[in-house]
């Protein structure tokens, strides 16, 4: 067996993958059962994944839980070697963790995250903080800034938000988000939805979307009624999609962004009134 990493550093392999040990103190759990319990994970990234995902050393994970996979996936997490089903809590998980290809990497055991795949560990702990969907990205910021900037965003010509006090949130990789006070938001012309999305950095948003018959997606419009601390700024504020609304700042019009989200942002047949 290879001694286990211990500076931080940012690392490569043959196959493409980039790792580094991370120092923070990580727990899995299948309901009450506790599967990883580590603080010597590694972060990977995949070259086709734009998020990292955390692998553990053996000795911090619950071995007599995994089976080998009776249906090995193909094709996924970059060529892994093995894969592993999960017996826990009463229930078997199906391709539930895996083991990477790399040398390096070949004593750490990676897991599903169920609320980004719906399969595999369903709580996941940094410290005592519980987070959500993929890991947060070491390389990363997410800054939310009460701004006084001039803000209007317009649906197919409609203006439907003006504001001069809104939260303008930065993160690595997005575009600018702007973050609107409801009483600058015509919610007339929106309609709330059931739908809802987490994510590690700001934490579950709910969503609105357009009333009219514009042809935009469904749930353009969202809101986190209970941000995580370090976005505190935006709470109850209202964002818009910047790859399907006219958004303009101080008077300049924002120019439409690609990004990942852009895919899923097509209008539907209903014209805006299908869930996501």
């Amino acid at each position: 067996m290879s001694a286990l990493p211990t500076e931080r550093s940012l690392r490569s392999t043959p196959e493409g993958l980039l790792w580094e040990p991370s120092e923070r103190w990580v727990r899995g759990r299948k309901g009450d059962i506790t599967v990883v319990d580590s603080r010597r994970p590694v972060l990977v990234w995949e070259p086709a994944l734009p998020v990292p995902q955390y692998a553990f050393p053996r000795g911090d994970v619950r071995e007599d839980l995994l089976r080998p996979a009776k249906n090995p996936r193909t094709g996924s997490h970059t060529g892994s070697k093995i894969f592993y089903d999960l017996e826990a809590d009463g229930e078997l998980l199906e391709n539930a963790a895996w083991t990477f290809p790399a040398a390096d990497l070949a004593e750490y055991i990676a897991f599903e995250w169920f609320r980004r795949s719906g399969r595999g560990l369903d709580h996941w702990y940094e410290e005592e903080e519980e987070i959500f969907i993929h890991p947060r990205d070491p390389h990363k910021r997410v800054d939310a800034i009460p701004s006084s900037r001039h803000v209007q965003v317009s649906v197919d010509g409609m203006l439907v938000a003006d504001t001069h006090r809104p939260v303008l949130l930065f993160e690595t990789g997005l575009p600018t988000r702007y973050y609107i006070p409801s009483e600058d938001v015509r919610l007339d012309l929106l309609e709330s939805t059931d739908h809802h999305t987490g994510c590690p950095y700001k934490g579950t948003a709910q969503y609105w979307s357009w009333r009219g018959e514009a042809d935009v997606p469904p749930n353009l419009v969202w809101s986190y009624p209970e941000p995580l601390p370090a976005v505190g700024p935006i709470r109850d504020l209202l964002a818009f999609y910047n790859e399907v609304v006219d958004i303009t700042v101080d008077g300049e019009r924002v120019e439409r962004p690609v990004t990942p989200f852009s895919a899923m942002l097509r209008p539907s047949s209903r014209r805006g009134r299908e869930p996501a």
